[in-house]
């Protein structure tokens, strides 16, 4: 191994166990906007391969914002406490699933961006309510509509 891997290799578990460390310490709040951040940059870089050319790293990227939305903030939704906001989320991330699928499947960028600005929207209502130090057990109050285009349409994997 070269001194050059070595070093990567040291990083690379150095900055494994920063997350670690950094994830076990975080509020329910802080997680949730860490989590809009994983996705937030899986789509910028989705974005940037997809500019690129380079297909299998577009479809990674979109990919790993796909899973962060699906199994790490919608799985984490509390639909009991969360009621009627916690479903319009549910929907709302759904959507964005939809919309990233088929910005993957035929190379729209400008779907990416519209899924971008919800992330952001929303990454950035949790950080002043985080900020605030009042992390509310449901979902922040006010979340962007979920568009009616495409209604009914979604196929990834649940219907």
């Amino acid at each position: 191994m070269s001194t050059g891997a070595g070093v990567k290799k040291a990083l690379d578990a150095y900055g494994k166990q920063g997350l670690e460390a950094t994830v076990e310490s975080a509020s329910p709040g802080r997680l949730v906007v860490m989590l809009y951040e994983g996705a937030i940059k899986a789509v910028q870089l989705g974005r940037l391969h997809m500019e690129s050319g380079d297909i299998a790293a577009k479809g990674a990227a979109i990919s790993k914002a796909i899973s962060i939305i699906d199994e790490g903030l919608r799985v984490s939704l509390d639909k009991e406490q969360g009621g009627e906001l916690a479903g319009n989320l549910e929907a709302l991330y759904f959507y964005m699933i939809g919309q990233l699928f088929e910005a993957n499947l035929h190379n729209r960028a400008d779907l990416l961006e519209h899924v971008l600005g919800l992330l952001v929207d929303l990454k950035d209502a949790w950080e002043s309510i985080t900020i605030a130090g009042a992390v509310p057990q449901q979902p922040p109050p006010e979340t962007p509509a979920v568009p009616d285009r495409n209604a009914g349409t979604l196929s990834y994997g649940r219907a």
